[in-house]
């Protein structure tokens, strides 16, 4: 079974690659991590050549079932992120 990547994984393959200390590295992440939600929460797309962009996309508000007992529901207009990867990165996948 895989394993699933965590901010943890991310912070030592920085710590490791460069040479940082935990700590640094650790700081690095979370302003990357901070300054990617600060624009999507004022509605700016974050594009990350060679791998994607993240957006906010505005989701109207509809009628959902339960699929369980058949009973209708409304769901509330919301926002969403969204991922959509590059070219560069889906070619890696083919």
């Amino acid at each position: 079974m895989k394993k699933t990547w965590t901010r943890n994984d991310l912070i030592e393959a920085v710590s490791n690659n460069i040479g940082l200390s935990l700590s640094e590295s650790s700081e690095i992440i979370e302003q990357i991590i901070e300054e990617i939600l600060f624009n999507l929460e004022q509605s700016i797309d974050v594009k990350i050549a060679s791998f994607g962009t993240f957006s906010v996309r505005h989701k109207n508000s509809r009628i959902g079932r339960n699929p369980k007992t058949g009973v209708e529901i409304p769901i509330l207009a919301r926002k969403v992120v969204a991922f959509n990867a590059s070219n560069i990165l889906k070619a890696k996948f083919k």
